[in-house]
């Protein structure tokens, strides 16, 4: 019978231990997805950018529809943060970025209606955008930084390198699109103090070499693999901006390296 109190004690340390162990989990989880919002924020807002130049060029239905959807992702990526318990950032900050994105959908309304009524884009108007799609990143990107010290989540490098990739490509996507599709492309070239796409493309290159390092294997290998191709047939034109070049490949393929990133981000994450 004098086992009987050791035997109880042994089991509600065991109880304990589970219990810590669950809690750390479900904070470590719920801090990744808020930091999984918070990038879907940025890289949405991007292809929204993305498909505005695009329409503004041709006016058409279906390319509208890409930005209302790649809108409402962002929507609903800021929504998510919103209504997080996770308590990675207070809610003062959360409305802080609420307000920029605010702002930016309602340029980005204004310049889609501009389009419409007179079938060309406002030159200051897009200008105001350009940089508002700027300081909202750098606010969300503020932000993230913060989420990840106050969550103290532990993230793979290369999942944090693959995120800084992705956003880092959306960027030079918009940028790419804005030079070849806007009607006004030949005094705005972006938002004003924007890097310069050669220099994004190399910081690409840095990023996706720390993704890519290491021995994958499997999917994540294949992916990888197609990853680094795709990258490797559009490099030169980021690097060596021509106007021979064809845009719609360039946008194609920096959509499918989107893609690709995506995927490499799920299998690291479950791999972890």
């Amino acid at each position: 019978m004098k086992d009987a109190p050791v035997r109880v004690r042994s089991l509600v340390t065991a109880l304990i231990l589970l219990l810590i162990a669950s809690f750390t989990v479900r904070a470590q989880e719920g801090g990744d997805g808020f930091l999984s919002d918070l990038h879907s924020f940025r890289i949405s807002n991007y292809i929204a950018l993305d498909a505005y130049y695009r329409f503004s060029a041709t006016g058409d239905t279906e390319t509208l529809n890409e930005i209302v959807a790649a809108i409402n992702k962002a929507n609903e990526a800021m929504n998510s943060v919103a209504d997080s318990t996770a308590g990675v950032l207070s809610a003062e900050q959360v409305d802080s970025l609420n307000v920029e994105f605010d702002r930016f959908k309602d340029l980005m309304r204004s310049n889609i209606n501009d389009v419409r009524n007179t079938g060309y884009p406002d030159l200051r108007l897009v200008s105001d955008m350009a940089n508002q799609a700027l300081l909202m990143n750098q606010a969300a990107t503020k932000l993230y930084l913060l989420a990840q010290e106050s969550s103290e989540t532990e993230i793979d490098n290369r999942v944090e390198a693959a995120r800084s990739a992705a956003v880092t490509i959306a960027q030079m996507m918009a940028k790419y699109s804005a030079r070849t599709n806007s009607s006004v492309a030949q005094t705005f070239q972006g938002s004003s103090n924007d890097i310069a796409l050669d220099e994004q493309a190399r910081l690409f290159d840095a990023l996706l070499a720390e993704v890519t390092e290491g021995n994958a294997q499997g999917q994540l290998k294949k992916t990888l693999n197609e990853l680094t191709s795709k990258w490797e047939f559009i490099r030169a034109s980021y690097i060596n901006y021509n106007d021979n070049n064809v845009a719609f490949v360039i946008d194609r393929y920096s959509k499918a390296i989107l893609d690709s990133l995506a995927t490499t981000i799920d299998l690291l994450r479950d791999n972890a």
